[in-house]
């Protein structure tokens, strides 16, 4: 039986990041497809396939990487509801975030993330630490298989 590659879900407003993102996770050599959205609405209606999305039968994405400040819905309402729901309740998710602040780390470990990467000021150093992330859920980690 041929396995479906699933995709990554990158959920981050500033383009600059976004496209930094994709070309350290592509550079990683990781071969899954990359679905950017620019909100935490577009990512639940990613994620539930409905509205924009309402075509998309490819199943869960194998990791979510996660903004936190974003427009109309922020990162850790995505992980809340993320992790509220039983069809993704188990879907890996990685905070990629600038945020250091005491309260969005303690909030994202509480609602259970995977991991908390924080995005490095500098652009070198940054796309090093995505490439990294990136070569570790591809090496280490397998998700569970969906019912």
């Amino acid at each position: 039986m041929i396995r479906e590659i699933r995709s990554i879900l990158l959920v981050e407003d500033s383009l600059a990041d976004a496209e930094m993102t994709i070309d350290a996770l592509r550079e990683a050599r990781i071969a899954n497809p990359i679905v950017h959205v620019e909100d935490g609405v577009d990512a639940l209606d990613f994620l539930h396939a409905r509205n924009a999305f309402a075509d998309r039968r490819d199943g869960n994405p194998v990791v979510v990487l996660l903004d936190i400040k974003m427009p109309r819905m922020d990162g850790i309402e995505v992980l809340r509801e993320i992790r509220a729901n039983e069809s993704t309740r188990s879907i890996p998710v990685v905070i990629l975030s600038s945020s250091r602040e005491e309260r969005d780390l303690a909030a994202s470990w509480d609602l259970g993330v995977n991991a908390y990467v924080v995005k490095p000021v500098d652009a070198r150093q940054f796309f090093d630490a995505v490439q990294t992330l990136g070569q570790f859920w591809a090496v280490m980690n397998e998700a569970r298989p969906e019912a």
